[in-house]
């Protein structure tokens, strides 16, 4: 699925091993999955902050949207070119709702 665009009925989830951190050294956020790492920004730790595993696309663009009161349009450009990278680098997995 890394070469079709994230659908919004898609749920976007961080599989088994990769996780949200905190480095502390440095004062910042990682996305860690097993021999490596990837420092985040504040927008890319917004995105992946929302990834619950039950929550699809479509809805976590919505709420992001509200919460920086910015079109819902852009904000799902924004995290679906964020996400489709980390699909393909296997950081990011989509599970289909149906």
């Amino acid at each position: 699925m890394t070469d079709a665009l994230i659908q919004p009925q898609d749920i976007p989830y961080l599989p088994r091993g990769v996780w949200l951190a905190d480095d502390k050294v440095r004062g910042l956020r990682v996305l860690q999955a097993p021999e490596r790492a990837m420092q985040l920004d504040q927008i890319g730790d917004a995105i992946l902050s929302e990834l619950d595993g039950n929550r699809s696309m479509g809805q976590i663009c919505a709420d992001l949207a509200a919460r920086y009161n910015a079109p819902v349009e852009q904000i799902a450009g924004d995290v679906r070119d964020f996400l489709t990278g980390l699909v393909a680098r296997r950081m990011v997995f989509l599970r289909d709702p149906s």
